[in-house]
């Protein structure tokens, strides 16, 4: 008998969020769910310091050994969840806070929608009950999503805070891309699901991304995570590149705007920044990483991995 869902979480070196979100996912008002942890070879105690939470009957922690960034963090913690033979899979971060209520919505509006969508997503405020900046779905490649009015906002790409998923979309669309490591994979897997099949935020499945700020990634003003946006540009010129030439034009736009703002700050790296800018964006022309399928056997679906 198969086990519902999975919900899988991936951290790093951050064991005092990762157990408020455990909190937040045992105290679902749906309760057939196991919870996945995928542990990005943290060094902070973070196995210890969940120990009196875990068990083998609701919670699982699988330790990769090294940091695969939150991109192989989640393909390895679907492989797991498809190898568990789950039915449904719900992706999100370790500062991710689901509303108590957030997954039965969301398994509300796969029996509303029979089941007839590629993924949905919640929608994602930040500490101040403003709207999360940075997990705003988007409608298309250049815009994001304005109004959540209507019970199901249909949106072509969003976040990994807070996606849901049937198992059987994974299998046929693939996993999310390993060699992404961070940025953009969320938004490149995504619309890889949309392009086939409709997609919906539902707006009474609601959480909390508890993150620093609610700004955004912003390579003008960012000093402490300077070498990540070397992934930024490079993936985001992938993601451009999939829409076809006014992809590539808008992300063109974007990149001397971003240099624009770097050059008209006072900040003492800007030369850093903008050689990582360009050098990463024309590293994105190049940037084809193979889409990893897994492979089960029809009787039983039992995984081939």
């Amino acid at each position: 008998m198969k086990r519902k869902i999975a919900a899988i979480v991936v951290t790093y070196n951050r064991k005092e969020m990762l157990i408020q979100n455990i909190e937040a996912l045992l105290n679902q008002t749906y309760e057939d769910m196991d919870i996945l942890i995928i542990d990005n070879g943290s060094s902070d105690g973070t196995y210890e310091f969940i120990y009196n939470f875990i068990d083998n009957q609701k919670i699982h922690y699988q330790n990769t050994q090294r940091n695969l960034g939150g991109a192989g963090g989640f393909n390895y913690g679907i492989k797991e969840a498809i190898k568990g033979e789950y039915e449904y899979i719900w992706l999100m971060d370790d500062d991710c806070l689901p509303n108590e209520k957030c997954l039965e919505k969301l398994i509300n509006a796969d029996e509303e929608l029979e089941g007839r969508y590629g993924f949905l997503s919640s929608v994602t405020y930040w500490k101040d009950g403003k709207l999360c900046n940075m997990n705003i779905q988007k409608v298309s490649l250049y815009k994001k999503l304005k109004e959540c009015d209507e019970r199901f906002s249909p949106v072509i790409m969003a976040s990994f805070v807070s996606l849901f998923m049937k198992t059987e979309t994974v299998i046929e669309m693939g996993l999310p891309i390993k060699e992404f490591f961070i940025w953009a994979d969320d938004l490149e897997y995504t619309r890889r699901i949309s392009r086939k099949y409709p997609s919906y935020v539902v707006n009474n499945s609601n959480v909390i991304h508890d993150t620093n700020s609610n700004t955004g990634s912003n390579i003008a003003i960012d000093d402490a995570r300077i070498e990540r946006y070397r992934y930024a540009y490079r993936n985001e010129f992938y993601v451009a590149r999939k829409e076809g030439v006014n992809g590539i034009l808008y992300q063109l736009c974007k990149i001397l705007y971003h240099i624009a703002k770097v050059l008209c700050s006072k900040n003492v790296n800007k030369w850093r920044k903008m050689k990582i800018i360009i050098s990463s964006s024309y590293r994105g022309i190049f940037f084809n990483p193979k889409i990893e399928f897994i492979q089960v056997k029809t009787s039983g679906r039992k995984s081939c991995i």
